[in-house]
């Protein structure tokens, strides 16, 4: 069971062994701390609660965050099936540190992170309408939609791709290869791209 939470640096580029250039996505992953151990027996079901970034200004603490004075605070559950784990057989206990140092080069994470957000965007922009022609009269109307209705049943189809907000949404990048270890600085190299803008928090998991 390996997870952590990080915040996306930049991305850049590595060679591989072959001289062929790597995208790579580099990841301030942790050092985070286990606040809690969720099982069946207790609330139902069996998870990890870690914590990243610890607050350290008195007046960013509030009484109901008493043992859990961190910025961000996530919880993953176990991976049930065959190989099923209670938390109670995991070898972390509350209060024990997480770092990059559980994973190697090699492995494949899930990445969650929140996209970046574009406002309210027109149709050809966010779902790559085509437009309409720019001759036979059509003026200033390139980048219109078109019709969104028809004769029956009178009203707009539920479902129909129209403008509106873009972005700002959760989305799961699954099967990112680990290209780097960097345990001392605490930082990983993601082969690809995640979402999100320089800074964004990331919820990483080893994929399954």
């Amino acid at each position: 069971m390996k997870f952590i939470l990080g915040k996306k640096i930049e991305m850049s580029q590595m060679f591989d062994e072959k001289g062929n250039i790597i995208p790579v996505t580099l990841v301030a992953a942790g050092p985070c701390v286990i606040l809690q151990k969720k099982t069946k027996e207790r609330e139902g079901y069996d998870a990890m609660q870690i914590g990243f970034i610890k607050l350290e200004k008195k007046s960013k603490i509030k009484k109901t965050m008493k043992g859990k004075e961190y910025r961000h605070i996530r919880e993953f559950t176990l991976p049930t099936g065959r190989q099923e784990l209670s938390a109670d057989q995991v070898s972390n206990n509350v209060g024990d540190e997480v770092n990059v140092s559980q994973f190697v080069e090699g492995d494949k994470v899930n990445v969650i992170a929140t996209s970046k957000g574009k406002g309210f965007q027109g149709g050809v922009k966010k779902h790559g309408f085509a437009g309409r022609n720019s001759s036979h009269g059509a003026k200033h109307e390139s980048r219109q939609i078109g019709s969104v209705g028809q004769r029956f049943p009178q009203h707009v189809i539920k479902g129909r791709k129209m403008p509106g907000r873009m972005g700002f949404e959760q989305i799961t990048v699954k099967n990112l290869k680990i290209a780097k270890v960097d345990a001392v600085n605490n930082i990983l190299a993601l082969k690809g791209a995640v979402p999100g803008h320089r800074g964004t928090l990331l919820e990483i998991k080893a994929a399954q």
